[in-house]
């Protein structure tokens, strides 16, 4: 039952995914930590320390099965979570007591874990992150002809397609996906490193015999998965790794941001809509609205995560020599709650871009508003062609826009150019055709082409190399 009289993360109860909040679990962190220890017996004794089958055995029984109460009681009294930790499951596994975290420092538990910890949930992210692609490379592709004003500077600009605009999201993603990929590449445990980095305990326990340390600790990141590991490390994992996950988690929430902010300017104009369910309400007062709330959710997330590069590049910048701890209390907070509000943005991206709403008619009032304006030259053009005079022509063209634009912003009345021209005698050569002139897929350039060429050639490689990852929806909680 829920408790109502404390605080509660929104992000865990009304955002982010139980999958992503379960990664970042005390029953992941701390069986992963038995998964360390259990690596670390394992390669020890394979090595030839005196370390027996049975006791590896009796830390396997309890490899999962975490006593929280004796950890809580052991931490009230040694204040320290992972010699608290140690004392459980020494406590647990009786006989393996003695031989539990040979040779280690906290960090090999707390840093090893933390990295497989944030490498799932960058995994989590990239199926996600390829999903939502698949979605607007559908919409981009349904819509690829569909003409639509296109805006510079917020003001009416040439004509694009609303299929273009979303290739315009749709690339900003691949770009956060090459990061991701790259970052991805990047992944590397602390290894076994001792207390601060020098392996000094461990050449000890194995006599000085540096070969064998060096065999130790590639033979325990491979128990664990991995084969890369940082060459040099002080006591802890080089801080700057998260400030490179909060980076690539900033981009995807700028991306995220930018096509919040796009659905909410064309929900303000009707052309597009996110979602609406049925009882949905708009306004507790205003009982017509239809408001973007998805989308604003979005942008309000995303502001969050934008705002934890500076966080974690403070905290890399400041770590004394070999470590200090202000980093720890820190990183608790700001690395899971990064991924859970990146979680939740994604569902929210998700669950959008595969249910937009394209009002077709609305979309074409609006360039028939605007177009005859943009559509001048090219009638221009073709009076020139039937032996009418360029520089006579412009000048009355700019005339009559002007009575247009007075038409339309001092009277308020709807865009007359076409008709104005049309009862103009220098325009006649060009009168009978100039529905073929207006026609809108004239004024799109080759949008429809760039979207079909951009999403063969650098998205389509990206979701057939994720296939069996697709065919994710997007569940908005409340």
């Amino acid at each position: 039952m829920q408790d109502t009289s404390v605080y509660e993360n929104p992000l865990l109860s009304r955002y982010a995914s139980r999958a992503m909040a379960e990664n970042f679990s005390d029953d992941k962190k701390f069986r992963l930590w038995r998964k360390l220890w259990i690596a670390l017996a394992e390669a020890e004794k394979e090595l030839g320390l005196p370390i027996t089958e049975g006791q590896i055995a009796e830390m396997k029984q309890y490899a999962n099965d975490i006593n929280y109460e004796d950890a809580n009681a052991f931490e009230r009294e040694v204040r320290h979570d992972v010699m608290a930790h140690v004392k459980a499951f020494g406590k647990q596994a009786k006989s393996a007591e003695p031989i539990i975290h040979l040779g280690a420092t906290s960090c090999y538990v707390t840093d090893n874990a933390e990295v497989m910890i944030i490498d799932d949930a960058l995994d989590m992210v990239m199926a996600k992150l390829v999903n939502v692609m698949d979605k607007l490379r559908a919409f981009a592709l349904r819509y690829k002809d569909l003409p639509t004003l296109g805006f510079t500077h917020l003001q009416p600009a040439q004509l694009t397609t609303v299929g273009k605009r979303a290739a315009l999201w749709l690339s900003d993603l691949k770009l956060d996906y090459e990061d991701l990929v790259h970052l991805k590449s990047t992944v590397r445990l602390r290894g076994v490193k001792g207390t601060t980095g020098t392996q000094a305990s461990f050449l000890d326990l194995f006599n000085g015999d540096g070969e064998k340390v060096k065999e130790l600790e590639k033979r325990v990141v491979a128990k664990l998965g991995y084969t890369a590991v940082y060459g040099v490390t002080g006591q802890t994992y080089p801080r700057k790794f998260d400030y490179n996950v909060l980076c690539v988690l900033s981009q995807i929430a700028q991306s995220a941001y930018r096509f919040s902010n796009d659905i909410r300017l064309l929900q303000h104009m009707k052309e597009i809509e996110e979602p609406i369910e049925k009882n949905q309400i708009g306004s507790s007062a205003m009982a017509y609205k239809r408001n973007p709330m998805r989308s604003e959710r979005m942008g309000s997330l995303a502001r969050y995560v934008l705002s934890l590069p500076v966080n974690a590049a403070v905290t890399a910048s400041t770590q004394w020599f070999e470590r200090t701890l202000d980093d720890s209390a820190n990183k608790r907070i700001v690395i899971a709650q990064a991924f859970l509000a990146v979680d939740a943005i994604l569902n929210l991206y998700l669950n959008i871009s595969e249910n937009l709403v394209v009002y077709d008619k609305v979309i074409a009032k609006h360039i028939a508003a605007e177009l005859p304006f943009m559509a001048t030259e090219n009638i221009m053009m073709e009076c020139v062609k039937a032996g009418g005079n360029r520089q006579e022509l412009h000048e009355r063209i700019r005339v009559l826009s002007r009575q247009a634009a007075a038409h339309v912003k001092q009277e308020g009345k709807d865009n007359d150019l076409i008709d104005l021209i049309k009862q103009d005698e220098m325009f006649r050569p060009v009168w009978s055709s100039l529905d073929g002139i207006l026609d809108a897929k004239n004024f799109i350039g080759r949008s429809s082409e760039q979207v079909s060429e951009f999403i063969a050639a650098e998205i389509d490689p990206i979701l057939q190399a994720h296939a069996g990852e697709l065919g994710v929806s997007g569940e908005v909680r409340v």
